[in-house]
């Protein structure tokens, strides 16, 4: 059985847990919001989409 989830969905969970369990502000994590929104908007932000979507290639073809 194959699970997808996406990337937002997974890091908003993520995001959520550390306010949750590891003391992190909202305000941190809104900054952290922001910093992803001025680098999607950035010249660096294909190279990041590249890099994630070869990364997420890797973890999809290992098998268990």
């Amino acid at each position: 059985m194959a699970l997808s989830i996406s990337a937002v969905v997974l890091l908003a969970i993520i995001v959520f847990l550390l306010i949750r369990k590891s003391g992190l502000k909202a305000v941190h994590a809104f900054v952290c919001m922001l910093l992803g929104f001025y680098l999607a908007s950035s010249s660096i932000a294909p190279t990041i989409k590249t890099l994630t979507t070869n990364v997420a290639g890797m973890l999809g073809g290992i098998k268990f």
